[in-house]
């Protein structure tokens, strides 16, 4: 069995090329043949376009029980040619390799750069001997990005240099009503004085036949939430009022919103909370009604659906609403006796996503939005109390980006994906303000990772245009994780909740942290040290100016 090699090397006084075609044992589909010899089992050596046939055949025996008496039989012209080949090949690929061409060639450097802070993803379950695992890889790759920061680190500038906090215009009411008319016809301005929620009765039509959750939109739209509505349709009947002939429901909102923000601990928060005998939450623990579902919105890349009504979001609060009339009804002889139970809602979209009122709002600011979800809570609840829990910003970014990727994640991808939304975020604050690319629904769509969800005094400020600072408690996931019992106590007291028995309070405060993150993506280590320093310089001006806002310099986030 004999193959052939077919070789043609090209010299020009401008440039080097390598052709290399091979064939073994006939021709094979997909093989190029060489442009310069056709084919034919040549070496052509060309020179200023003249071609000088270098080698005529070179032969290889497969089984290798030729010995180099082969290469002896050559005429001696053969052989230095031969050779002159060898030669100008192995000066070809020298000076490819040395040329730097292909960046997997290049020998790292043996330092670290041991500046850069280290990473705190351990709050998150991560195991230090993953962390050293995954060391030399990370090193080697943070090395090679090195030569990125002082591009990356101008767009930087370029962003904070345009950062203004400005003041918002508040909208009237009168305007909310006009985007709402259906939620201020169904929600009453007064609510009952002797409940802690925000309760009033409402008059129930239907026959005792009727299914009360029939026409429920997150029934319809969704499997998981069927079984959740079975237990509500079981208890609906034995709960309601009757008077002069008529029958009555209680209708609750909450008294409290878990706003957010996403991947900074408000699971673990919810499921601790909800042990607590006055605190009762949703049927579901994040509705997004506020933010998505009242207009439709399931995934916005979706599309999309028919605007889920309020009454379906009301029905959420049903089980709550069934604990708090029978309280009434038992303390109906004590009219001022307050009812102590209060309902909770966690969607952690609440503080910041106002990504649909593109879709609804006439834009008539100058790419800012005219209403956010706030106002209408606000214009509802007034004396609505909000618990915000947050984390370092750098942090929360990759573990957002760890939990919703779904494929060929890593380092690597993370720190590309960061410079590209850098890049996005800085096209659009060139031309508009800070809050009109924070609340920018084409960007955020656009950016593949979701960078503005940690611009935390951007959200911030915008509430506490409308709420107090009193009525928020903000919450540190640091804080949380090194100390579960003092964070709990300090939502208790927030919420004027009674006191536990050591029992219970062991229970909540002892029990695992939810909603970790998960053992696959442990084992992808922890961002470069080159992608936090970028996302620090980013983030750093948001924090500082949080910090002021709160008076708190543990919102800069100097030691995490």
């Amino acid at each position: 069995m004999r193959h052939c090699i077919n070789c043609c090397i090209q010299l020009s006084p401008d440039d080097v090329q390598t052709q290399q075609v091979s064939c073994r044992g006939g021709s094979h589909h997909g093989r190029q043949e060489c442009p310069v010899c056709k084919a034919e089992n040549k070496i052509v050596f060309r020179v200023d376009g003249k071609q000088m046939n270098l080698l005529a055949v070179l032969e290889v025996r497969a089984d290798g029980n030729e010995s180099w008496g082969g290469f002896l039989r050559f005429k001696k012209g053969k052989r230095c040619s031969l050779i002159f080949g060898l030669i100008i090949m192995t000066l070809v690929m020298a000076s490819y390799i040395l040329s730097g061409v292909h960046q997997e060639l290049l020998i790292s450097s043996p330092f670290h750069y041991g500046a850069f802070p280290s990473n705190p993803s351990l709050m998150e379950g991560e195991n230090p001997s993953d962390a050293k695992e995954h060391h030399h890889q990370s090193s080697v790759n943070n090395i090679s990005y090195m030569k990125d920061y002082p591009s990356i680190k101008l767009i930087i500038n370029s962003i904070t240099s345009r950062i203004e906090f400005t003041t918002r215009q508040l909208p009237d009411v009168e305007d909310l009503k006009k985007q709402e008319l259906h939620m201020f016809s169904v929600i009453p301005h007064k609510f009952l004085p002797n409940s802690k929620s925000p309760c009033w009765y409402e008059e129930f039509t239907g026959r005792n036949t009727t299914d009360p959750y029939l026409t429920n939109s997150y029934v319809l739209y969704s499997k998981r939430f069927r079984s959740t509505f079975d237990t509500l349709r079981k208890a609906f009947w034995g709960h309601l009022s009757h008077a002069h002939g008529k029958h009555f429901r209680l209708r609750c909102l909450p008294h409290f919103y878990i706003i957010g923000q996403p991947k900074c601990g408000t699971t673990d928060l919810y499921d601790r909370l909800r042990l607590h005998p006055e605190v009762k939450f949703s049927a579901i623990k994040e509705p997004h009604w506020w933010t998505r579902k009242r207009f439709g919105i399931v995934r916005l890349r979706d599309g999309l659906r028919d605007r889920y009504p309020v009454e379906d979001y009301l029905d959420l609060f049903d089980l709550a609403a069934h604990q708090i009339h029978q309280g009434l009804q038992a303390s109906a002889k004590e009219p001022s006796k307050m009812n102590r139970i209060i309902i909770g809602e966690a969607s952690a979209s609440t503080m910041w996503d106002n990504n649909a009122w593109t879709l609804f709002y006439d834009n008539g600011t100058d790419g800012e939005p005219p209403f956010l979800t706030q106002d209408f809570i606000h214009a509802f609840q007034p004396d609505a109390k909000l618990i915000v829990m947050l984390r370092d910003p750098v942090e929360r970014l990759y573990s957002d980006y760890l939990y919703f990727a779904s494929s060929n994640k890593s380092a690597d991808d993370f720190h590309e994906k960061v410079t590209e939304a850098l890049q996005l975020f800085e096209n659009c604050m060139l031309d508009y303000s800070l809050r009109a690319c924070v609340y920018n629904n084409t960007l955020n769509n656009a950016m593949p990772v979701r960078l503005q969800v940690g611009l935390y005094a951007v959200y911030l400020l915008d509430w506490l245009t409308v709420f107090n600072k009193e009525q928020f408690l903000i919450l540190r996931l640091e804080d949380h994780a090194s100390n579960v019992k003092d964070t709990m106590h300090r939502v208790f007291q927030f919420l004027s909740l009674g006191p536990l028995s050591e029992k219970q309070e062991a229970l909540m405060t002892k029990s695992p942290a939810s909603n970790t993150r998960r053992p696959e993506d442990r084992n992808l280590g922890p961002m470069l040290p080159v992608t936090q320093r970028l996302l620090q310089d980013f983030y750093g001006p948001f924090n500082a100016r949080l910090a002021q806002v709160l008076a708190d310099e543990a919102f800069l986030w100097r030691k995490t």
